[in-house]
């Protein structure tokens, strides 16, 4: 099949490149001249693991071309996917100009019968806003088909490539029948494809991740109170994981949720709700304990010091907002660097993938190390910002040997504390133990 990509971010490059591992000809459309040069050349403008080898290989096969031109995009393809961003506005709702921008100009340009597949996180009713803005201009048969990503970051590929399920939202028989073909090799173990109203697909996308974000965020709260109380967190999160009606996973306490759908989405649904005359008196609360979470770690490190951290160095594992990605939109590596660096820490980080769009975003207001060993050389602490799996299983001793004080504060529990103090660190986490060396 003939596909057009409209956006080449996560989701659209993970979207055209998995589409095009299937043997279809995908053309993906982008405004941004200098990252299509580089698409064209071979290069990922992104780190996405495995994402390297199906987009050198469907280049190589002439399945995968990039263009600037919107036009060009649209000649080619039968079905056009809008993969392009919906940022957070002012009041939190998500911003549609980008989106409805390209379908005016979609409506412009169609000649022929087109499925316009929004595939880019959207409130409900966009739908039939996009439909209206083509219909403004279009003088031929189209079908607007809402079709959300559940696409993990650090595990895209592997997400679209094998899905737990696909969520087609369509009225059309026609556009259903088109999507269906398209989907049909990547649900061969007999997972489903769900054919729902466009509302319905699009509010499934928002309901899935503020469900999780409000999961993670019980669980911070459980943890903090774990330290009122001296339970460990550890323990509790393993008992309540074996009851199969909560499961395992997004148990896990840390300094709060980041990224670029968490965040986004909750507030977005939130907004949704109040323009509805509607109030997700819950979601007021992961909202509000989020943000609160990302800096949970700054009481412990301030009243280790003595509330004087004036010249003290730190530093600092993990940038991402997540391991396997360089994204850090809604870190909370960058709240908990702002808070330090206004008490007048200085701060060596280091990160596998994410310190070239960090120094993008701070400069020189931090120093960043070319390996985890070299962030801890000379510094008064280390802190742990993101579950990397390089520092899973350090040499404690080089890390002891290198820090001017043996002091970890963990926002990711990576360590046993029963570990930590054999080791001899001074060592803090969310939710368990204070482990002190003296």
């Amino acid at each position: 099949m003939k596909i057009t990509v409209i956006g080449t971010g996560y989701v659209g490059l993970v979207t055209g490149t998995c589409l095009a591992e299937t043997g279809n000809e995908v053309v993906c459309v982008d405004i941004d001249e200098k990252k299509v040069r580089k698409m064209q050349s071979g290069e990922v403008p992104i780190y996405e693991p495995h994402l390297d080898v199906l987009f050198e290989r469907n280049i190589n096969a002439g399945r995968l071309t990039f263009t600037t031109s919107l036009k060009e995009g649209l000649d080619h393809g039968d079905i056009i996917f809008l993969a392009l961003p919906t940022p957070e506005d002012e009041d939190g709702s998500a911003d549609l100009k980008y989106v409805l921008g390209v379908a005016d100009e979609i409506g412009k340009l169609i000649t022929d019968y087109k499925v316009i597949v929004d595939k880019s996180t959207v409130p409900v009713g966009t739908s039939e806003k996009v439909h209206a803005a083509i219909a403004k201009h279009a003088k031929c048969e189209f079908d607007v088909v809402s079709n959300p990503e559940f696409l993990r970051e650090g595990f895209a590929v592997d997400d679209f490539l094998k899905p737990e399920r696909i969520v087609v939202g369509a009225s059309s028989q026609r556009a259903i029948s088109m999507m269906q073909k398209l989907f049909k090799p990547f649900v061969r173990s007999g997972n489903p494809v769900i054919i729902m109203d466009e509302k319905s697909a699009e509010l499934t996308k928002y309901a899935a991740n503020a469900y999780l974000a409000t999961k993670i965020t019980f669980m911070n709260e459980i943890a903090n109170f774990c330290e009122r109380v001296g339970a460990d967190v550890d323990k509790v999160r393993i008992g309540m994981g074996t009851d199969s009606r909560i499961g395992k996973r997004f148990l896990f306490p840390g300094i709060g949720y980041g990224g670029s759908c968490f965040p986004k989405d909750v507030k977005a649904l939130h907004k949704s709700g109040k323009d509805h005359e509607y109030n997700f008196q819950i979601l007021d609360s992961v909202i509000s304990v989020n943000k609160s979470q990302k800096l949970a770690l700054i009481p412990k490190i301030r009243k280790y010091f003595q509330d004087d951290l004036k010249g003290k160095q730190i530093g600092i594992w993990g940038l991402a907002f997540k391991p396997e990605t360089d994204d850090i939109r809604e870190a909370p590596s960058l709240d908990v660097i702002a808070e330090l660096l206004k008490s007048g820490a200085s701060i060596t980080a280091f990160d596998p993938e994410a310190m070239d769009n960090v120094e993008r975003k701070l400069g020189d207001k931090i120093k960043y190390a070319n390996s985890m060993y070299e962030a801890v050389r000379g510094a008064d602490a280390l802190v742990i910002c993101t579950e990397w799996g390089v520092f899973r299983n350090p040499s404690f001793g080089k890390v002891k040997q290198l820090l001017n004080n043996p002091v970890i504060f963990d926002g990711r529990n990576l360590y046993d504390t029963q570990e930590m103090r054999q080791e001899g660190f001074h060592y803090e986490s969310i939710g368990r133990e204070l482990v002190q060396n003296n």
